[in-house]
């Protein structure tokens, strides 16, 4: 059974391309364009790695990385922050709020599969 990730993101081009590379490599992907959007999915879905942008309409990825890890059916969700942020006090946060991982755009698809088979325990 392969490992189903969502990326919420709500640049179309971003998530185009990382769609793309992770069907290419096995993984079934959900896609939410906003906050609240990859909440109701996470919750309806059940994914086993989040790709969280934090700078979403609706519901920014702080918030919902926040209200994943207070609802005890999906805290145990793996979350990777993608964000352009990437400012140490922005790392921090994410982190603090409890994403098991956090890198900045642009990156390399090699470091992303890298990070993501990581997170998955691949």
């Amino acid at each position: 059974m392969s490992k189903k990730i969502l990326i919420a993101d709500d640049e179309q081009n971003i998530v185009i391309s990382i769609e793309f590379l992770l069907r290419r490599e096995g993984f079934e992907v959900l896609v939410a364009g906003d906050g609240e959007e990859a909440l109701a999915k996470v919750r309806a879905e059940r994914p086993d790695l989040v790709l969280l942008d934090v700078m979403m309409p609706r519901m920014n990825g702080f918030d919902v990385c926040q209200a994943l890890r207070a609802d005890p059916d999906l805290s145990a969700t793996r979350i990777l922050m993608l964000t352009a942020k990437g400012r140490d006090t922005e790392v921090s946060k994410g982190l603090g709020l409890g994403a098991d991982g956090y890198m900045t755009k642009p990156f390399s698809t090699k470091e992303l599969l890298a990070e993501v088979r990581k997170l998955l325990g691949m």
